[in-house]
């Protein structure tokens, strides 16, 4: 299919939407029939329809006050982002005016307000309320969305207000549809319209300036009513009026579970409409075939509609649901862009849900922390432990406690409380907070966690204002932000005495592999100017690290590279089974200091090596030289691993081959992903206990065991880096690339993490890259500014709406400099008695984030059937629970979802299809290790990029534009073979050519003269003096620099043998390993639903 064809014009709102057995009608657009002026309207510019926004739960629908809902397949203009007209969360609570907002042109500003809705005649617009939910019926449950369904029955009138008719539409909608055709000109007139609601997605609420039309609570103002004809099965019901936290809009189409069909479909209309006055021509941008203009409906629609010149029931060919009517990731991104990027995020509120972790948006701390260091599943939860049973949505907290800032955000204030210490609970040990409440004049406070009331020390007593609040609150960060470090005492620290600066050890793996593939050369030659920036703190001129050198093949050598040595010195150690460090003196050195010796070192390294025929390696005792080498330097600090193979040698930790792919999906697959032997966990327990963090860099040409070979980094809070039949010319960018990221970020060293809540609720799990050898401590040999700990949070008791609920994230650490801190993260959460409050404020990415890593850790001890099973059902039980009680009655045909949580069905599938949990036949046992341990301790932002990846359209936006150009939904559907895309999942980066791109194109980017003599694979675009090729070549490097790892770029031509992997990314699509498409899984949670609700 191409979508660059050229568009015939077309009225500006879409077209409607063949409906599906059980999803609605999304929209209808086009001429004003007899009864209803033309005015000019401007353009709709939403790519997903029935879709857009919906109703927070709880909430009615509104009858479209003048207009008809959106047209499934609306296009915004080339080049324009698609946006629907209400953003994700800016949709009204409660009453509002009637007032409707409508989308204008690109050029207008977002939202501008039309005339009111008086009793002027009805115009189709594209929105009267915000579309509809995803709502399937009754048929789908057999995951068939073809079959037999019948016209809506006759209403008896809306719920609300007179009732309505609409104004008829003109235009044509593609291929066979639910609808045969009307005689032109003919609006049919209308009694009465029915409804079943569409599929509602409440709205997140949020604030209502840009608000769209929202019905009156009970007892509120009616709506104006409405002329014109409905389109056949199409209906207006919906929720009661009377719930005011429910935004609803026209339904897409539902039908009457039950209800048949029968006969041949009338051939399809002519395509005409004149383009009229007022509306801009709509373009398809990259998302599907062409939308020709629509004919009129005419002929009498009394009880049931008559189709076209036939007048029985007819047959409905097979058709699949159609993509554009069910909820676009994409979408949901831009509205929360548009209605949130703009404003900076205050956190003074408590239980506010943080704009998306997509959108780019500034934080002003003004009492709880940044969303950069704690996001949640959810920002409302339930008063009591059998309401968050009922509900089934997990509690949960990622949290990030040394998350870098943009430079914009000034990073947490350090507070000196001298000798004393920082001030803290007497009984439950929580730190000062702007949550504490101070009694008796100021001379004592109670805390908020646990409600003991303890005294205030002299030297920081301060006198209450008259509203009970101290008077020097605004000057001391622990009384008015929500995250702030303290400088810590003696007391905190090992030993009762203050740490000594941290250590690098750099360990190189010198067997033959590592020497023939050119890594130990290139390695040595970066670490000469790497040195230069290792972490300091601040303003610092040097810094305070000491480097340390180790080669190894089946024995290991330590440098002696003391400055007062001419050259360095080298000592084996052949012993392995019982490793010792042969020197202290001279091995841990400053760099500057001993710059000479150490760039000799490096020379000579390559070459000391060069003819080695040593292939085995040892594994276990080179991580036991490094941290024996930081007990005896009284310090913490981390290891650089260079490893390139299976430690077969005999040593301690020795592994065998046991890679074997006839276990998958059996209950002895979960064995490939625990450690061989008890000698990693031994030994990284070992590690932390000296705060001896290793980083992983593996260069495996075949298996190597990565399940176990990770378990020291993972415990340890390092990380594991991996670069498969590695290339110098390949893949040197990437490697140095990560190893510089790596040695120069700031890391804490030798940390412990506690987490306290408040009465009620307590931390019962944790997940990410750390060891806890109790209930309540994370202990962590190092931490950096990428990874999180994820959190789990069980009732003990009963919470109160009006005190809410608090977290306190506590870490303590040594920072590069040897300095011990304590960094403090507050954050309070609303609490509620009612369903729908929880799930109007819950996070689907953090949702998203938690489950992959509670399924991540399942697959060890669990069949992962057994596994992927558990988040279906769960999944399932979450949905069905808001049906049940959040959503208002109607028909068991619809699948109802929240609006915060419209995206799961399609997150949790891209989840299920991963690696992982679904692994198709090219995807290795170490490659689903490597992953594994890789999501364990990833952020919001990088999971939800990771399992729903950001498909760019290059060629949809003007040259000169200097904003990002429009995302597409991750669909083989969605490319256009006239354009080219950008792929990126944070970890990966392809560029996909279409085959029919233009020949100016490809010279300009590739510099050669057609499609064919581009190179597939190609991984470096060439350096061209063109606004195109610096325009994506500048892209590349943005998409590069918001991510904790180089993506290598893969050039893939249209059905060149490449493409197949990057097909495997298109993750609304069927997977060659079996994973569902969206649409079908969509279908599939819906039976699910159903089956749990009868």
């Amino acid at each position: 299919m191409n979508v660059n064809q050229s568009v015939p014009p077309v009225p500006s709102f879409g077209q409607p939407q063949p409906v599906y057995p059980g999803y609605h009608q999304s929209s209808y657009g086009g001429q004003s029939g007899s009864t209803a002026p033309t005015i000019p309207y401007g353009a709709y510019n939403g790519p997903v329809p029935g879709y857009q926004q919906t109703p927070p739960q709880g909430m009615s629908r509104a009858p479209p006050s003048s207009g008809a809902p959106p047209s499934s397949t609306a296009q915004a203009p080339c080049g324009q982002a698609a946006y629907g007209q209400f953003g994700q969360g800016d949709v009204q609570n409660g009453p509002s005016s009637t007032v409707q907002m409508q989308r204008l042109p690109g050029s207008q500003p977002f939202g501008s307000p039309l005339a009111p809705v008086g009793n002027q005649p009805a115009v189709l617009q594209p929105y009267g309320p915000p579309p509809t939910s995803a709502q399937v019926t009754a048929q789908l449950s057999g995951m068939q969305i073809s079959g037999a369904v019948a016209p809506a029955p006759p209403s008896s009138g809306l719920g609300y207000g007179p009732p309505t008719s609409l104004a008829s539409a003109s235009g044509s909608f593609p291929n066979s549809g639910l609808y045969g055709s009307y005689p032109q000109g003919q609006a049919p007139p209308l009694s009465q319209a029915q409804g079943h609601p569409g599929i509602q997605t409440p709205q997140r609420s949020a604030p209502s300036q840009a608000s769209g039309f929202t019905p009156p609570a009970s007892g509120g103002p009616r709506l104006p009513s409405m002329t014109g004809p409905l389109l056949p099965g199409q209906s207006f019901g919906g929720p009661s009026v009377s719930q005011p936290n429910h935004v609803s809009s026209p339904p897409p189409q539902a039908l009457p579970p039950g209800t048949q069909m029968t006969g041949p479909l009338g051939p399809l209309p002519p395509m005409h409409s004149p383009q009229q006055p007022g509306y801009q021509p709509q373009q398809n941008g990259s998302f599907g075939p062409t939308r020709g203009p629509q004919p009129n409906y005419g002929s009498p629609y009394p009880a049931a509609p008559t189709f076209g010149s036939q007048s029985g029931p007819q047959p409905l060919p097979p058709k699949r649901l159609d993509p554009d009517a069910i909820p676009s990731p994409i979408q949901v991104i831009e509205d929360d862009r548009n209605n949130r990027g703009t404003e900076p995020f205050v956190t003074g509120v408590r239980g506010q849900v943080p704009p998306l972790v997509t959108t780019n948006f500034l934080v002003k701390d003004q009492g709880n922390a940044s969303p950069r260091y704690i996001r949640c599943t959810s920002y409302n939860i339930p008063c009591t432990s059998d309401m968050a049973k009922q509900a089934q949505v997990p509690l949960a907290a990622v949290i990030k406690p040394l998350a870098r800032l943009p430079p914009e955000e000034a990073s947490p204030y350090v507070v000196d409380h001298g000798e004393s210490g920082p001030l803290r609970c007497n009984r439950c040990k929580a730190y000062m907070c702007p949550f504490m409440q101070f009694i008796e004049g100021g001379r004592r406070f109670q805390c908020c966690f646990c409600s003991c009331i303890n005294d205030v020390p002299p030297q920081y007593f301060q006198h209450l204002d008259h509203t009970g609040k101290r008077v020097d609150a605004y000057d001391r960060p622990e009384l008015s932000l929500g995250s702030y470090e303290f400088l810590a005492t003696v007391d905190y620290c090992k030993n009762s005495k203050f740490p000594s600066p941290p250590a690098f050890i750099f360990m190189i793996d010198v067997s033959y592999n590592a020497i023939r593939t050119g890594l130990v050369r290139l390695l040595c030659e970066e670490l000469k100017s790497l040195l230069d920036f290792l972490p300091r703190e601040g303003g610092a001129e040097e810094s305070a690290i000491r480097v340390g050198f180790v080669t190894y093949n089946k024995v290991l050598h330590f440098y002696n590279v003391k400055s007062s040595l001419a050259q360095p010195q080298m000592m084996v150690v052949s012993d392995v089974a019982d490793m010792f460090v042969p020197l202290l003196d001279g091995f841990l050195v400053n760099v500057n200091e001993s710059r000479a010796v150490i760039t000799s070192l490096l020379d000579q390294i390559p070459e000391m090596f060069a003819d080695t025929r040593e292939t085995e390696t040892v594994f276990v005792p080179v991580i036991q030289a490094g941290m024996e080498a930081l007990k005896a330097a009284e310090c913490a600090g981390k290891l650089f691993l260079f490893h390139t193979s299976l430690p077969i040698a005999e040593a301690p930790g020795k592994l065998k081959n046991r890679d074997d792919r006839k276990l998958i999906n059996t209950d002895k697959e979960k064995t490939l992903f625990q450690p061989q032997t008890g000698a990693y966990q031994t030994l990284a327990k070992e590690c932390v206990a000296q705060g001896c963090c290793v980083d992983l860099f593996l260069f495996p040409n075949q298996y190597v065991d990565v399940a176990t070979l990770s378990v020291v980094p993972q415990l340890t809070g390092g990380s594991v880096y991996k670069y498969a039949c590695f290339q110098v010319e390949n893949d040197q960018e990437r490697f140095l690339s990560d190893l510089r990221r790596d040695v120069q970020k700031v890391v804490g060293f030798d940390a412990v993490m506690r987490v306290r809540t408040s009465t009620g609720i307590r931390a019962v799990d944790f997940f990410g890259a750390f060891y806890m050898s109790n209930t309540t401590d994370v202990e962590l040999a190092g931490l950096d500014g990428d990874k999180t700990v994820t959190v789990e949070f069980k009732h003990d008791d009963r919470l109160n709406e009006e005190s809410g609920a608090l977290l306190q994230c506590a870490l303590l650490y040594t920072s590069c400099a040897g300095q011990r801190r304590l960094r403090i993260h507050n954050l309070a959460l609303n609490c509620c008695t009612q369903l729908a409050d929880l799930y109007r404020n819950c996070e689907t990415d953090t949702l998203i984030n938690y489950m992959a890593k509670f399924a991540y850790r399942g697959v060890l001890n669990s069949p992962v059937k057994a596994v992927r099973d558990t988040l279906i059902t769960q999944c399932a039980q979450i949905l069905a629970c808001y049906r049940k009680n959040c959503a208002s009655p109607s028909s068991a045909g619809q699948l109802i979802l929240p609006e915060c949580m419209k995206l799961l069905p399609v997150y949790l599938n891209c989840v299920l299809k991963s690696d992982v949990l679904q692994p198709g036949a090219e995807i290795t046992t170490d490659d689903r290790a490597y992953v594994r341990q890789l999501v364990t301790s990833m952020d919001v932002a990088e999971t939800n990029v990771f399992f729903y990846p950001r498909l760019l359209s290059l060629t949809k936006s003007p040259i000169e534009s200097t904003t990002e150009p429009p995302a597409v939904r991750a669909s083989e559907e969605r490319l256009s073979n006239g354009d080219m895309y950008l792929l990126e999942n944070g970890l990966n980066l392809f560029l996909w050519v279409g085959a029919s791109v233009q020949q100016g194109v490809v010279q300009s980017l590739f510099s050669v003269s057609s499609f064919s003599q581009i190179t597939s694979g190609l991984s470096v675009l060439p350096v061209l003096d063109n606004p195109l090729s610096k325009k994506v070549r500048g892209l590349i490097d943005s998409l590069r620099a918001q991510r904790s790892r180089y993506m290598k770029l893969i050039v893939v031509k249209q059905e060149d043998k490449l493409e197949m992997l990057f097909k495997h990314f298109l993750v609304e699509d069927k997977s060659l390993s079996g994973g569902a498409s969206y649409v079908d899984f969509l279908c599939h949670m819906h039976k699910e639903i159903r089956q749990l609700l009868s």
